[in-house]
């Protein structure tokens, strides 16, 4: 029997492209992973668990949630970046995967080396002060604030933070007269306005919430587009007459670069319908959390437009790292 190198060539390079094609079909094969570059219970922590659970019942295999703590979200993030691009591991972000790369003096991988996926949820700022403030709104808070030597303090979780970001804006765009102070966590920073050792600042609204309610905190604005879900009562920047102050805690998924394209939009699209089941969706919201969701495109395009607003506001208030 003569046997031909060329067919046998042929024989190979189909089985190999057939095996490759049923490997790509075949994913996910085996359990996901969604690392949370913090620790477990924060608002970032909550939304990567609602969306696992409602991605395990779309993709068919464990999402596990694996916290990984540290250096603002860096700790994490570097280890996703330099997972393997298999699709099994993923990143969930929050916007200083974006401000990091531009605040801090060297990051351990490049800002190209994870890339985005899918929104998840997210959950507004509010604005709070202690209890007793005589200030009842941002508008009256920001007018007290030009009239008091030396300003009000601000608290915030550190350079880059949320709340940094917040106080920056109220500075440079609306004229606050504020002095930042920054402490080591927002846990440290609404201990500080509950003890009324400072003014004012912001925190998620998942965290603040209970608090406000328990009349521990004062409420005087809340920075999304729309009224929060589970606290209608509470107008939002923008109709105080503040636009520019739309600064959200935001979690996402990003991927290592090289992931396949076809299996991000898969992970979009079952983060996407996690955010739509009743019973996730629902939780979400009475916990001042709101679901959002969308296609793997949308969130591309809302990660670059972050990326330019934040970068102005880092431009505009000459935000470094401490």
């Amino acid at each position: 029997m003569k046997f031909s190198l060329s067919g046998v060539f042929l024989a190979v390079t189909a089985s190999l492209v057939f095996a490759t094609s049923a490997h790509a079909q075949a994913w996910p094969n085996r359990p996901i992973k969604f690392v949370v570059p913090f620790a477990a219970g924060g608002a970032n922590d909550l939304m990567a668990r609602a969306a696992a659970e409602g991605a395990t019942k779309v993709l068919g295999q464990p999402v596990v949630i694996d916290n990984k703590p540290g250096a603002g979200g860096t700790l994490g993030a570097d280890f996703v970046a330099k997972s393997a691009p298999d699709g099994y591991t993923f990143l969930i972000s929050a916007a200083g995967v974006i401000s990091n790369h531009m605040i801090k003096k060297s990051m351990p991988f490049k800002d190209t080396d994870i890339v985005p996926v899918a929104m998840i949820a997210l959950a507004p700022s509010i604005i709070v002060a202690p209890p007793n403030a005589t200030y009842s709104n941002l508008r009256e808070f920001v007018d007290a604030s030009k009239k008091v030597p030396g300003g009000f303090n601000f608290a915030t979780a550190g350079t880059g933070s949320t709340p940094h970001f917040v106080a920056e804006l109220l500075k440079t765009k609306y004229g606050a007269n504020l002095q930042v102070v920054p402490y080591k966590s927002g846990n440290e920073s609404a201990t500080a306005i509950m003890g009324g050792q400072v003014h004012a600042t912001s925190e998620a609204s998942i965290v603040s919430l209970p608090k406000i309610t328990g009349g521990k905190m004062k409420a005087l604005a809340e920075t999304w587009k729309a009224r929060l879900s589970a606290y209608p009562s509470l107008s939002t920047t923008a109709e105080q007459g503040f636009p520019d102050i739309n600064i959200v805690h935001w979690a996402g998924v990003h991927a290592p670069a090289g992931v396949p394209a076809d299996v991000m939009d898969k992970v979009a699209a079952a983060v996407d319908a996690a955010m739509k089941m009743p019973e996730i969706s629902n939780r979400l919201k009475t916990s001042g959390i709101e679901p959002i969701g969308g296609t793997r495109a949308s969130f591309v395009q809302y990660v670059a437009e972050e990326r330019a607003r934040l970068a102005a506001i880092i431009k505009a208030s000459g935000m470094k790292e401490d």
